[in-house]
């Protein structure tokens, strides 16, 4: 695809996601119908109203392109480009009335990552990525923080209802350690919103040890173009499919590592 259509593409896609978005702020004062999902993790109306106006919108930019979803599963050809979106990441936080969720939007060739698009329209952050031309952060050149000791970073951590046991007592260990090695620990558990504010310098640090490639995948590689870092545990980098990423402004990358891997 060349710069241009890609371009053009990234503006219309950053509409689509700007109007589901403002869907979500209004439906989240109303009513809402809560579905148990897995465990204690839940889906509301606004999730699938969300993912139905995406997919209609994405269908009608591009209706070659294959569309992975969180609710909606996959569709289309597995040989064709493809979107993989979240419609509402962070859906307990929703739920409970808190700001930190966001829409996603990752859009593939060869499954290579072109475009990505992350919009928390109530922790007010917009981050776009196009390969090669932009990666900003509410209209700014995205710049991870320089941050290059542990024992000054604010690191965000992944931790939910529908974890095993033993992912939950994996995470709690590597808390526990970081607790007292960091600045803070966080829990937010919205994965493309954390990812982007690493790239904006404002995390120094995520950590999903059992993390979905639809929460995910449009913020990896602005997390890159800005300067940091994801990889696995191992240190290997991360791919979409991968559950571990820790995701850095790479100055504290090896330090923090260091640490999982002894927790």
């Amino acid at each position: 695809m060349s710069d241009q259509r890609l371009l053009s593409l990234l503006d219309q896609a950053g509409t689509l996601a700007g109007q589901a978005a403002d869907l979500l702020v209004r439906m989240q004062g109303e009513q809402l119908a809560v579905t148990r999902k897995e465990l204690r993790d839940v889906v509301t109306a606004a999730d699938l109203a969300s993912e139905r106006l995406v997919i209609e919108g994405l269908r009608a930019l591009t209706p070659e392109a294959a569309i992975l979803s969180e609710e909606a599963g996959f569709s289309g050809s597995s040989d064709a480009p493809r979107w993989i979106i979240d419609p509402l990441d962070g859906t307990v936080n929703y739920a409970g009335g808190l700001p930190w969720f966001s829409v996603t939007l990752a859009y593939q060739e060869a499954g290579r990552t072109v475009l990505g698009l992350t919009h928390a329209p109530l922790a007010g952050l917009v981050a776009h990525f196009a390969a090669g031309t932009v990666a900003t952060v509410n209209g700014s050149p995205a710049a991870v923080s320089q941050t290059t000791c542990l024992a000054d970073a604010v690191v965000s951590i992944c931790l939910t209802s529908h974890y095993s046991v033993e992912d939950s007592e994996r995470t709690c260990a590597v808390i526990r350690r970081l607790a007292g090695l960091c600045r803070g620990v966080r829990v937010i558990v919205s994965g493309g919103l954390e990812m982007s504010l690493v790239a904006a310098g404002r995390l120094d640090a995520f950590i999903g040890l059992k993390a979905d490639i639809v929460s995910h995948a449009a913020a990896m590689p602005l997390v890159r173009a800005a300067g940091g870092k994801v990889t696995t545990v191992a240190g290997q980098d991360s791919r979409d499919e991968d559950l571990e990423k820790i995701v850095t402004n790479g100055l504290i990358h090896e330090e923090l590592l260091e640490a999982i891997r002894d927790a």
